[in-house]
């Protein structure tokens, strides 16, 4: 396994930083966070067309740039540094994956490449009340009406569900439980007898909803009853995804500390000249560094296949929610009584941190998962 990114890599990585340094300042992600849609739909438009990022992974055959997991990661870096508010993670990594994963063919050729040009903004419906992030937390039932489908209950914490015009909805069989009996369902969004209700977060930058199913008619994309491993797969791979992200965020915040102690004066000198100061950056540098790691690891598994994908997945999510949440806390201490104002930024990546560590299992949950995989 190969560490390190190619040149080209590094190239793409450049374009998307000057792209969202112009379309994703703090006080662009400010105004964003009060509307109710949470995006701009001209930045989301050249995202898709001039960038191709909503596609960067999705193959050339269902309309996709034909790229791979890392560079997908490397995306998700860059939009987590910058605090992009968008239905990226809903569309390109939730429903885009759950569709490669769970879909037929005919679904992916009818789904995919819509989704991957941007015209289409989908996500996954999953979670329900009971919050649990396996197949086996799924209540919403699906059951057989006039040769198609009925769904009945309601999905918790949806990312963008309000504004999604494409839901893949995990419903469950009659009588069956565990992982036996789900099914990925479609839900169009002019599609009668459902609701859906935005939430209110801690974290404004990345819009949730609840969605109500009331006998709504669905159409399943793939296999019935055989979409629990599907999901088991899409889970780990928007794991590595999310943790890709919190890595970008941590970074972030690493250099807004870093800048901020080289120009605040404290009795003459500054801040950063102290030892105290000093000690506390370097254990931040290194808490990044190891998050870093073991999120490029996990992707570069992704990317080839590799059989322990699920171990690292959640030692990925687990590790860099750690350093994501401990960079911000200090990250506010480092910048003293400014910091502690809702005017200052950190408090942004502070709040995304938050969101981001509980979001697909805390890392007290992911731990678990590691050493129940290692045991097994």
């Amino acid at each position: 396994m190969r560490f390190g990114f190619s040149e080209e890599q590094e190239q793409f990585r450049a374009s998307i930083q000057g792209f969202l340094a112009r379309h994703s300042p703090s006080t662009e992600v400010r105004r964003l966070m009060a509307t109710a849609e949470g995006f701009d739909e001209a930045v989301w438009g050249q995202l898709s067309e001039d960038l191709m990022l909503t596609g960067i992974h999705v193959p050339e055959a269902y309309g996709g740039a034909g790229f791979g997991f890392i560079e997908l990661s490397i995306a998700l870096q860059e939009m987590g540094r910058s605090l992009l508010c968008a239905p990226y993670f809903s569309s390109a990594v939730l429903a885009t994956h759950a569709i490669l994963n769970g879909a037929s063919e005919a679904a992916k050729l009818a789904l995919l490449p819509a989704i991957a040009s941007g015209e289409l903004i989908a996500t996954l419906a999953m979670t329900e009340a009971n919050g649990r992030w396996d197949a086996h937390g799924i209540e919403l039932s699906a059951t057989e009406h006039d040769h198609g489908y009925r769904l009945n209950g309601a999905k918790k914490f949806v990312i963008d569900g309000h504004t999604a015009k494409l839901i893949i909805v995990a419903a469950r069989t009659p009588g069956s439980d565990g992982d036996s009996g789900i099914t990925l369902f479609r839900v169009d969004g002019t599609t009668a007898g459902w609701q859906r209700r935005l939430l209110e977060t801690i974290d404004a930058t990345r819009k949730q909803a609840e969605l109500i199913f009331d006998n709504v008619a669905a159409e399943p994309i793939g296999e019935i009853g055989s979409g629990a491993a599907a999901l088991a797969t899409t889970f780990d791979q928007a794991a590595v995804a999310l943790a890709s992200e919190m890595v970008g965020g941590a970074q972030a915040l690493l250099d807004a500390a870093l800048e901020y102690c080289q120009l605040r004066m404290q009795f003459g000198r500054t801040i950063g000249s102290f030892q105290a100061i000093k000690h506390k950056c370097a254990d931040l540098l290194l808490q990044v560094e190891l998050a870093k790691s073991a999120t490029f690891y996990a992707a570069a598994a992704i990317a080839e296949n590799d059989p322990e994908v699920p171990a690292l997945a959640s030692l990925a999510k687990a590790t860099a929610a750690d350093a994501y949440m401990h960079t911000a806390q200090e990250c506010i201490q480092i910048h003293g009584g400014i910091g502690f104002t809702w005017d200052h930024d950190a408090h942004l990546w502070f709040k995304r941190a938050k969101s981001s560590e509980v979001l697909l299992g805390d890392p007290s949950y992911h731990r678990e998962r590691y050493m129940q995989w290692i045991a097994a």
